[in-house]
């Protein structure tokens, strides 16, 4: 099974799957496998790795390879740049920011790193994703060039979310970025899940089950984590329950309807 089927397979079964995104440059290589495992054990669903800055290849390859043969759930390429590339991952989201200004975000790195999917990394599976910033943008907002869709304005989300249902992408993932102030607001997320098919990912700004449990039962597909497991990594368990619990009930109540 590929990790995209894995992955609706997983929202198919609980409504909302939770992913734990992990950053090596915030992390030692032993904290990094250490977390991996805690956050497997835990249920979250799949890990991410990957970082808007500092990260090199060989760094990768040196932290992936240390859980490499004891995870069990997919790992899953976040890339900040074509050089976050490694072998010892299964999947890579190939993602394009939306709402960057400078068209290299949008598609120009996507062309330099296709040429290095077909050379180097035949055994990642790509899955497209359309990364769209909202609120802050974090590090990712700034790097990228990205004009962040203000938290309020739905219009603007819903718009950016159908053009990339409208072009292809297999996967939306609403952002508001690492460490933000506050996450995508629920209301948003809703709305936008009523237009769009595709499966929406939200993450940024989410440091606690109750707001984990509300952006499930608004409607996100997938629910991201990063910041609060460097942090605060005793929530991580009660984050993730609430993920499956809400996703599992706003699932009950449109199968009741």
């Amino acid at each position: 099974m590929g990790v995209k089927e894995y992955l609706l397979k997983r929202i198919a079964e609980v409504g909302t799957i939770h992913m734990t995104l992990l950053d090596p440059d915030k992390v030692t290589a032993r904290e990094f496998k250490e977390l991996a495992l805690m956050v497997q054990e835990y249920g979250s669903d799949a890990l991410m790795v990957g970082g808007s800055l500092g990260i090199s290849e060989g760094q990768l390859d040196e932290y992936l390879s240390t859980i490499k043969d004891s995870l069990k759930i997919p790992v899953i390429l976040f890339p900040g740049s074509v050089a976050n590339l490694s072998k010892h991952a299964d999947a890579v989201f190939f993602l394009s920011v939306l709402n960057s200004t400078d068209p290299y975000f949008i598609v120009g790195a996507q062309i330099q790193a296709s040429v290095l999917l077909v050379k180097r990394f035949r055994n990642l599976e790509p899955i497209s994703l359309a990364y769209i910033i909202v609120g802050d943008g974090g590090a990712v907002g700034y790097v990228s060039n990205a004009r962040p869709i203000p938290y309020d304005r739905d219009d603007i989300a819903l718009a950016y979310a159908y053009a990339a249902q409208l072009m292809g992408f297999d996967m939306i993932y609403l952002e508001a970025g690492s460490g933000a102030r506050e996450s995508v607001r629920p209301r948003m997320v809703s709305r936008v899940k009523k237009l769009v098919s595709k499966p929406l990912i939200v993450g940024g700004g989410i440091r606690d089950p109750e707001r984990a449990s509300e952006l499930a039962l608004a409607g996100a597909d997938a629910i991201v984590t990063g910041t609060i497991i460097e942090e605060k990594p005793e929530l991580i368990k009660d984050i993730i329950r609430a993920v499956h619990e809400g996703g599992i009930t706003r699932k009950r109540n449109l199968e009741g309807n």
